[in-house]
Parts: C-alpha cells; structure tokens; sequence
C-alpha cells in the first residue's frame, strides 16, 4: 500500500506552518515575561522557540523529499494581549494541541505505509505529548497532583 503524497505532502505543510508560528508565540512569549521568576521561564520559552523551528525544519525537509514544495504560510497567530504566566501556558497548551493534532493526521496518513514517515510521526507526537504534560505540570498549584487538563 503506497502513501497519498498529495495529502502528506499538504500535513506535512501544516506541520511547518503550525511549527512556525510556534516560533513566533514563544519568542513573543519570551518578550512579555516579567516577574522574579523571568529568566528561567524566558529560557524555557526560547527553549521552546527553537525546538520549534527545528520540527518546521524537519517538516520542510520531509516535503522536500517526496517532492514537495514547502509552505511559505505561517499557522495563526492571534494576539490575547494576556501576558500572565498562566496564560501564557494555557495559550501554549492550545498550540501544542493543534500541533498534536496534525502529527496524528500525518500518522493516520502513513501508517503501515512508510516506516520513515510513521517513525516520524510517532517520534513528534512522543514529543508533543511530553511538552504538553510538562506544561499541564506547571499550571498546577504546588500539592495539586491531578492534571490540570486531558
């Protein structure tokens, strides 16, 4: 069974442009924190800018490779005017669950038809999911061990 490129090709072009956009956010992010705890959270925001642009890298370079041509869009990008650290986590879940959702897109995709393509996928949505937990983490209250959201 042989893979639609058109259809992967075109996920894998709202993986880079959701990925990209993540850049901008957390950048942005980075930029608005104020506070005692600023530089820790600024790190871990440019942290996450660059991881950012190392997935759209990676998802550029996969739709050059099936013969694609990359997308040139970037995802949304909607200013909330809300700069608190917890908005700011939430905004990143929500970015984060965007993104997961196209991995799974690109998964269903390929699945059982290209073991490089479904490796990817899997290894992202690994990822994704980690970095949605670990900010599902941080917004919790000190003692609170159910998860803030599922």
């Amino acid at each position: 069974m042989s893979i639609d490129k058109d259809q992967v090709i075109n996920t894998l072009n709202r993986i880079m442009e959701l990925e990209l956009a993540g850049v901008v956010r957390y950048t942005h992010y980075a930029l608005m924190v104020y506070g005692f705890n600023r530089i820790p959270i600024v790190h871990w925001l440019e942290q996450n800018a660059e991881e950012s642009l190392k997935h759209a890298r990676m998802a550029g370079e996969l739709v050059t490779w099936l013969g694609g041509h990359p997308s040139l869009a970037i995802g949304p990008l909607l200013e909330t005017h809300r700069h608190d650290i917890g908005d700011i986590l939430r905004e990143s879940l929500e970015l984060e669950g965007d993104a997961l959702k196209a991995y799974y897109a690109l998964l269903d995709l390929v699945k059982d038809r290209d073991v490089r393509l479904e490796e990817y996928a899997r290894d992202m949505i690994a990822e994704e999911v980690a970095h949605r937990d670990e900010v599902d983490k941080m917004l919790r209250r000190a003692g609170q061990t159910e998860a803030y959201s599922q």
